[in-house]
Parts: C-alpha cells; structure tokens; sequence
C-alpha cells in the first residue's frame, strides 16, 4: 500500500526561505543562478543547433568542479537529421555497497519566438516575483539543480556509497533519440537500483503561493501520434464532387472530438484523486474524491472531464493538433491529413486506442499511421526509502506537506527506463500554481522563492539515499 507521510505543521504556516535580493545570495545561491541564466540563455531548441554549446558549458563546469575526463561523457547523435547530445556524469564511490542510481534531466527546450513573448525568451529576466524564460520550468530548472547539486557535493569532498550518474539527454522534447540510447547503454552497462527524474513531480502551491502537497511521479501515458489521412482523385474547384477530402476528414475529426474512452483507474491514481481532493472544498474536489471511491460514478467522470487538468488522469484521451489538406485554391483536394496526438493508459495499448478511434469514425477510407516510435510502460511501485527521503527535504524546506503519488498525462524521459523494467520516480524540486508555469507556451516561468527553496532539495535526498545504509 502506498504510504503518503503527512509532517506536523500547518499548511498555513508554510513558506519558502529565499533571499529577498541578488545582494543577499549565498556563494552556492549565486552559483545556481549564475547557471541558470546561462542555460536559460542558450536556445537548445530543435533547429538551432545550440546543444553542443550547451553541452561544452557543463562539461566546463564540471570539469572546473574537479569531475575529471573518466567522470563525464558526452556522446553524440543524429536526432531525425539533426545533431545533438548527451551527456552523462558520475560522481564515484570508492568502495560501493548498491547499486547506482541514475539521475534524469532533459537539456532541449520547446523552441520560443521572441516576437510572440512578453520578455526575450532567451534570457533569464527576474521580475513580479518569477524567474522568466524558456525552460525556465521545463527542464533547464532540473538541469541547473542537479549540476549545482553535483558541484557543491565534490566541493565538500561527499563520496557517496553508491555511484550517482547524472544522465541529461538532448532532444527530450523531439525525437528521444538521446533518451532511448542512453536509457539502453544504462540497462547494459550500469542497471541501476532505480532511476530519479526531475522533469515532473514537485511542490502544488495554492493560489496565495502555499504548499499544498508533494506530488511523486509514478506513471506516465503512453505517447502515441497518429496521422489520419483521406485522398480523393480531386479535380477542379468549379466542379465539386460528393465526395471531398477535406469534409471526409473534418467529419472524421468530429467524430474524435466527440469520442469519450471509457473511464480508467489504477490504485495510483486512485490514490492521487483521494489525496489531492481532500485538499479541495468545490465540486472538482467532490468529483475527485468521489470518482476514487466509485470510479463509475458518472456525475464524477462529466466533472472531472471538464477540467483540463484532471481529464487526462482518468483514462486515455486524443486530441487533433495539425491539419494539412488541398494543393491549390482552385482545385479540388486529393489529400487531407489530420495529426491527432493520444496519451494513452497504462495498460490499454496502443493497438485497442487505434481501434476504438476507427470504430468511432466508421470510415474505412479513412487511414490511420502511426507516426514515430512508442513506448508502453508499466507504472512504477513506490519506495518507501525515496518517499522518506523526500520527506526530510521537505521538512528541512519547511514545507512538511503530504506527498502524494500521481501518473503524468505527459511524457518524460523517464519512460524508456521504465520499459527497460527500472523503478523511475520523478521527484522534481520546483514548484508552481496550478497552470502557471506555461511550459512548452508563452512567457514560461517559475517562482524566484521556489528556485531557491529547491536548492538543497537533491543535497538532502542523494546523502539520503547514497549515504552508508543505502539499500538496492
């Protein structure tokens, strides 16, 4: 059964110990920002080959640390005709007693236009109380507190009684070329006891700023894109025809919309929707608590499906996204094809999605591809030995809150270590009101106070869980 740890304090007591200033920051406090800025700075985005500058910036900082050559290594890769990297880095145990534990940030971003922005999304601007620019949230926030983690532990002299293995991957946000090869050169040559992830999890704040709890990623959905396509021999535009690839596939796409798969639930999210109701005195904190008592509860299902942020937690869901069709004004169009993006279950499989999405349709000429690779993956157990590790993080923090076990509608690097069989729980130390980070959107953005509340955040886990009773 999992256990949620509930600390003794008042949420309403609850704050975040930051420095007011620049002026006031500690040595360490002003090192993670200094690093912050810079990755924040760098556009990792796909088509702009900027990873290999990205890339040559940590392995500098690493190296000025006193990682040396045989701690770090940097492999390259052709990421759908693009190059980019990965880089990995160890911080050894002289003489260890378990197995390692992998670490996983994500060192891409979603790519911003400048004109589209408040601020330049490409430099860190400190303002109305938030850090702002892209991957500010997602992941460079993860990238920045794991590397400053590693540099302060080399600092002090740590060694860990275990190896710890930093693994960033580039293009997390495209293809996962870096993600899938590094996933499977671990699972070959380290096999660790289990895998952290900072790219999810973390601290739910209140509107007002106050913890409210800590969620733990355990599962993710299965991605999975499908083109859907119609063609038709066409023709000219004074002459329509009855039949129209354009109409075929908006009727298609109708369908879609108004397909409803059947609810789903997992002792996991159960658990989540239980725990994170409780904390909610309106009609969605009903529906949560009462969809995880009776998950057929169908007055629960039409609420919880009206919000978007809980939509996705109780079963699988596809949406359209990209539309392309015709060749010319005044021709007819001999093709019409649709992208339409599912997140799919734990459990339900790709295979039964497609095919419930075609019945819905009921138009053979309707043809479905899959686009890309996908990985299904089984939910992740918790462990009580990271569970009680958060939790001392987030007394030392001060926000002794419950932590709270969750699936994630989206999709982590974390995913490719699940399916090689490995435990992979995201632990991230930020954290955000409810949709205000705007990651993958316009002016993303974090709390200054939860940057720097979040320091210490992996200092305190790792000594935890590679300290001299660490345990496989």
């Amino acid at each position: 059964m999992i256990r949620s740890f509930l600390l003794a304090a008042a949420a309403s007591t609850l704050c975040f110990a930051s420095p007011a200033q620049a002026d006031d920051l500690t040595p360490e406090q002003a090192k993670a920002r200094e690093i912050y800025a810079k990755v924040v700075s760098i556009r990792s985005a796909r088509g702009q080959g900027k990873m290999h500058e990205m890339v040559d910036y940590l392995v500098d900082e690493f190296k000025a640390a006193g990682f040396t050559d045989d701690d770090i290594m940097v492999t390259d890769y052709d990421s759908e005709g693009e190059p980019t990297q990965g880089l990995m880095v160890w911080l050894r145990a002289d003489e260890p007693v378990a197995k390692p534990l992998v670490l996983l940030a994500h060192m891409d971003v979603v790519d911003a236009l400048a004109e589209d922005w408040v601020r330049d999304p490409f430099t860190l601007t400190e303002e109305e109380g938030y850090f702002f620019g892209r991957g500010t949230a997602d992941n460079k926030y993860g990238v920045t507190n794991l590397t400053q983690t590693f540099l302060r532990l080399k600092e002090e002299g740590w060694v860990p009684s275990r190896d710890l293995v930093l693994a960033f991957s580039g293009d997390e946000e495209t293809g996962m070329v870096t993600t899938i090869a590094q996933a499977a050169w671990v699972h070959e040559n380290i096999q660790p006891a289990y895998v952290l992830n900072s790219d999810a999890g973390g601290l739910s704040l209140d509107e007002n700023g106050v913890p409210v709890d800590f969620g733990v990623q355990g599962a993710e959905k299965t991605y999975v894109t499908f083109e859907l396509t119609v063609t038709n021999p066409g023709g000219h535009s004074s002459r329509p025809r009855a039949d129209n690839a354009i109409y075929e596939l908006a009727a298609a796409l109708k369908a879609v919309e108004d397909y409803k798969f059947k609810p789903n639930a997992s002792n996991l999210t159960r658990s989540y929707l239980r725990q994170a109701g409780r904390k909610r005195l309106d009609s969605l904190g009903k529906a949560m608590r009462d969809f995880a008592e009776d998950p057929t509860n169908e007055e629960a299902i039409e609420r919880l499906r009206r919000e978007p942020s809980t939509v996705g937690t109780i079963g699988t869901t596809c949406v359209a996204t990209m539309l392309r069709a015709g060749h010319a004004e005044n021709a007819l169009p001999q093709s019409a094809t649709a992208t339409v993006n599912c997140r799919v279950f734990p459990g339900e499989g790709v295979e039964a999605t497609q095919a419930k999405l075609e019945e819905a349709i009921g138009n053979p000429d309707v043809k479905f591809e899959i686009i890309g690779d996908v990985t299904e993956t089984p939910e992740s157990g918790m462990r009580e030995d990271v569970l009680a590790a958060v939790a001392k993080a987030l007394e030392a923090r001060g926000t002794p809150v419950d932590i709270v076990p969750y699936m994630s509608s989206g999709g982590t690097d974390g995913m490719h270590y699940r399916g090689h069989g490995y435990t992979t729980l995201a632990i991230g130390a930020g954290g955000s009101k409810p949709n205000d980070t705007f990651a993958h959107g316009l002016n993303e953005r974090k709390p200054v106070e939860a940057f720097y509340a979040g320091l210490d955040h992996w200092m305190i886990i790792l000594k935890e869980l590679a300290g001299p009773d660490a345990q496989d």
